[in-house]
């Protein structure tokens, strides 16, 4: 996908996606593009199989791939997967009108575990999403907390949890672990939304802009605490964040308050030496 450098996430950016799972592009994609998607989501979008290569999945010229090549949208989605991520599935999602029922809080296919990878969900929103739309619900910090598809179902409400309301073209890169679910439209208009789920084919090691590395901003993102969590419960959150930081970085060391460090501590018996 095509991108330059200067589209591409900063690391404050980058840790802001591993604290909060997700990266929001709001009104990104052109009024035009807009005008068009609700049409070419009624007409359907081809079927892929899975793990076909954006190229073979989305030819030249066609909504999704117009989409994914916006320079904001590739040039983030450049970051966190790298050069010629696949297709694993797309799919258009329609809320109807006052359909008085909503989608229970979920992670997709969260039997993923991967500690050392993860794909990135585009979710785009081609109208303006108001309050009454009931726009996805996402749960931010939830991604690292590993649960099995809908175990979180019986949640209705979780303190700071999001309620997406957003202009026409916002797109919003999700970590495929992060609970969500889409709430009842009560509004008198159906709310469309187009997923794409990416699988990187890259390691994803630096692939973001990497000049501010060092600045004392990233390690306050890390240390970012979110509603939900208690007080205790909150150092699980920061500790999977190091070690997936130390994964995205390479940075075998990177480590806040000592805290992988100290469990990855294996010290040895010494043998021989005096009696």
């Amino acid at each position: 996908m095509p991108t330059s450098d200067g589209h591409l996430l900063t690391s404050v950016q980058m840790a802001r996606f591993v604290a909060a799972g997700s990266f929001r592009l709001d009104a990104v994609v052109p009024p035009d593009l807009n005008a068009q998607a609700i049409d070419v989501f009624t007409a359907g979008i081809p079927r892929t199989p899975y793990g076909t290569p954006v190229k073979e999945a989305f030819p030249e010229g066609s909504f999704p791939r117009r989409l994914i090549e916006l320079p904001p949208v590739a040039g983030a989605l450049r970051s966190l997967l790298g050069p010629d991520p696949t297709v694993d599935h797309h799919f258009v999602h329609i809320r109807e009108p006052h359909e008085g029922k909503a989608q229970p809080l979920h992670a997709d296919a969260i039997i993923d575990t991967r500690p050392d990878a993860f794909d990135v969900q585009l979710m785009y929103y081609p109208q303006d999403v108001t309050e009454d739309m009931g726009g996805t619900l996402s749960v931010p910090g939830s991604h690292l907390r590993r649960t099995n598809e809908s175990d979180t179902g019986r949640y209705q409400n979780l303190r700071g949890q999001s309620m997406l309301t957003c202009p026409a073209g916002t797109v919003v890169l999700l970590h495929h672990g992060i609970w969500h679910g889409g709430r009842r439209n009560d509004a008198d208009v159906p709310r469309y939304m187009f997923k794409i789920r990416f699988n990187p084919t890259v390691p994803q090691v630096r692939l973001w802009d990497t000049d501010d590395l060092h600045d004392p901003a990233v390690l306050a993102e890390l240390d970012t605490r979110f509603p939900w969590y208690e007080p205790a419960t909150a150092r699980l959150e920061i500790h999977n964040r190091i070690k997936l930081w130390r994964v995205l970085t390479g940075d075998d060391g990177f480590d806040m308050d000592h805290w992988v460090t100290r469990i990855g501590n294996r010290p040895r018996v010494a043998t021989g030496g005096a009696a």
